[in-house]
């Protein structure tokens, strides 16, 4: 991944969702106009600078712009927080570490410790790009029964988030994905299929936070390219630019074992181990969900 190509593939993006009368300026005529969104010209008069130095910026040829420039234009652009962090990170990318072969990625003692504490609740340790790097046996039975529990041990054999999404079909059943790709509704998006595409999205979006973060990784470029290439749904959600932090959510869950189950899942940043997240999954206390969440760790003991 070219760091100031997806700049300018981020900028572009997020100009095509605004329309000049979205931002007070005057529209002349009924005429069609050839770009979607803003130009750059016009984004650069509500940004306040000159359209030779905004286009610059776009084509990845202003690396020293000013935070108040970024500013600017993330506040025509109405970027979030996430959306906000991830421009800068592509306008002012880290210098290029040597290049070296990574070591497998190590979860700490005290953390493996720590998730095996929470009993019936299932916990995961990912790694900086979604991999799995530890999990206790509820978490194992909830998200990934049919795959060895020992296989986030072997850095070979570790399961991704990312890969189960889009490419296992327990785990798209699992998020109810009923399978019918073909099935798309005028805006060219699947219909019907559960939480999967909601959390297809949310995962993508995370990747490309993650991207930002960590440029030109090989781990991070090599898994990119596999989805891409094998998987329809993700190219085209990775071509949208979308970003997006996973610290909470609430999901549906379509259990093969034990039903439909509502659950909250906590994501929490491991600050001394280099973007590993601990994510908690829980259930409302009392509900129908938190008993299956004990009927299902009882079953998988």
């Amino acid at each position: 991944m070219e760091t100031h190509a997806d700049l300018g593939e981020f900028l572009r993006s997020r100009r095509a969702l605004l329309r000049p009368e979205d931002t007070g300026l005057p529209t002349y005529g009924g005429g069609r106009r050839r770009v979607p969104g803003l130009r750059r010209e016009e984004l650069a008069q509500l940004a306040g600078v000159s359209a030779g130095y905004y286009t610059r910026l776009e084509q990845g040829q202003s690396p020293n712009a000013s935070d108040s420039v970024l500013d600017a234009v993330a506040r025509v652009l109405r970027l979030d927080g996430d959306e906000r962090a991830h421009l800068y990170s592509l306008a002012r990318p880290r210098p290029k570490p040597p290049r070296r072969e990574a070591a497998p990625e190590r979860v700490r003692p005290g953390v493996r410790m720590m998730i095996r504490s929470f009993g019936d609740v299932p916990a995961l340790v990912l790694g900086r790009f979604g991999d799995i790097l530890d999990w206790n046996p509820a978490a194992h039975a909830l998200l990934a029964g049919h795959l060895g529990i020992g296989s986030p041990d072997r850095p070979g054999d570790r399961p991704n988030i990312a890969r189960l999404v889009f490419l296992d079909p327990r785990t798209r059943a699992l998020y109810g994905d009923g399978g019918d790709r073909g099935n798309r509704d005028d805006r060219g998006e699947c219909g019907d299929r559960g939480d999967w595409t909601r959390k297809a999205r949310a995962t993508v979006a995370d990747l490309r936070l993650i991207a930002g973060r960590f440029p030109d990784d090989p781990g991070l470029t090599g898994l990119v390219d596999e989805l891409t290439l094998v998987c329809p749904e993700f190219a085209e959600l990775w071509a949208a630019h979308s970003v997006g932090d996973c610290g909470t959510d609430t999901r549906t869950y379509r259990h093969p074992t034990v039903g439909t189950m509502t659950l909250m899942v906590e994501f929490m940043t491991l600050p001394n181990d280099a973007g590993q997240r601990v994510a908690v999954y829980g259930a409302e206390p009392g509900s129908p969900s938190e008993a299956a969440l004990g009927l299902l760790a009882a079953t998988s003991a």
